[in-house]
């Protein structure tokens, strides 16, 4: 089970990054951001409710936090780097979210960090900054610093990991995830109504229905559905296991850029494997 698990969540969110492509086919990055929490907080509400009773109210600042900077800042960065990154590229940076949990574990809430995990920082952020060069075809004026953007996603993931580590330890990981969706709701729920042109879609454009039925999907399945499997996964086996879904990610999105027609020169896949390098030192036991 704990294989079929490991499999599932890795194909869930592997395919993130070619939906959040489909999704900006049609929609602005603001309202694919917004729309994929929108819909997540839609499904976990019933759960967020239940769980406002069990909850300690000086938690729910924190909880607050996790969803507001640990997902719905990091789904509008996403959306915005993927428009000039390709999904590929997006789905190996995303792998930079266990590296930068162990560095702000160290630098802020006193977690250790060994030699080489510090060795595999530097080492992953060498083969980002390659993998950037490298589509860039090493001209400094070339690079897409878009992909800085996805740096940043994934360092709001490390913060958030912290967090609930430090400060939210008793409270259970549904309780956590269903709750910060919940507490953002009304926030995006209102932006994507009144503060984009998401209203003007639905009746106008032929392929509303298309584009909202891929950030539909990853809103429900790629965000709501695979923190239950993930959390689920954690239990049966291991957090490290669970987190060994880190490297099986960027396989699926390679895979669905190519399928998708996106290309990648020998430089990048070089930075690819120096990335996967780093964010094996820097988690390794």
């Amino acid at each position: 089970m704990a294989w079929v698990l490991l499999a599932l969540i890795s194909l869930i969110w592997g395919s993130s990054f070619i939906l959040i492509k489909k999704g900006l086919v049609l929609f602005s990055a603001d309202e694919v951001g917004t729309l994929r929490i929108f819909m997540a907080s839609l499904v976990l509400l019933p759960f967020g409710i239940r769980a406002i009773g069990r909850v300690p109210r000086k938690k729910l600042p924190y909880i607050f936090i996790v969803g507001f900077v640990g997902s719905y800042i990091p789904s509008m960065l996403f959306a915005l780097a993927q428009t000039r990154v390709d999904s590929a590229i997006t789905g190996v940076i995303n792998s930079f979210t266990p590296i930068f949990v162990s560095l702000f574990g160290a630098l802020f809430f006193q977690l250790q960090m060994s030699g080489r995990s510090v060795a595999g920082v530097v080492i992953g952020l060498l083969g980002c900054i390659f993998i950037l060069l490298g589509g860039a075809n090493f001209q400094i004026s070339g690079i897409n610093y878009y992909g800085f953007l996805i740096l940043a996603a994934t360092l709001m993931y490390g913060i958030n990991a912290n967090i609930i580590k430090s400060f939210l330890p008793e409270v259970k990981a549904l309780d956590i995830t269903a709750l910060s969706f919940t507490l953002i709701f009304p926030i995006c729920g209102s932006y994507l109504f009144w503060g984009t042109g998401f209203s003007d879609k639905i009746s106008t454009d032929p392929q509303f229905l298309k584009a909202f039925g891929y950030i539909a999907t990853l809103g429900v399945l790629g965000t709501a559905l695979a923190m239950f499997i993930f959390n689920n996964l954690v239990k049966i086996a291991s957090p490290v296991f669970a987190a060994s879904c880190t490297y099986i990610i960027p396989v699926i999105a390679i895979g669905w850029g190519l399928i998708d027609g996106e290309t990648l020169n020998i430089y990048q896949y070089l930075g690819i494997v120096i990335v996967l390098t780093g964010v094996y030192l820097a988690n390794r036991k």
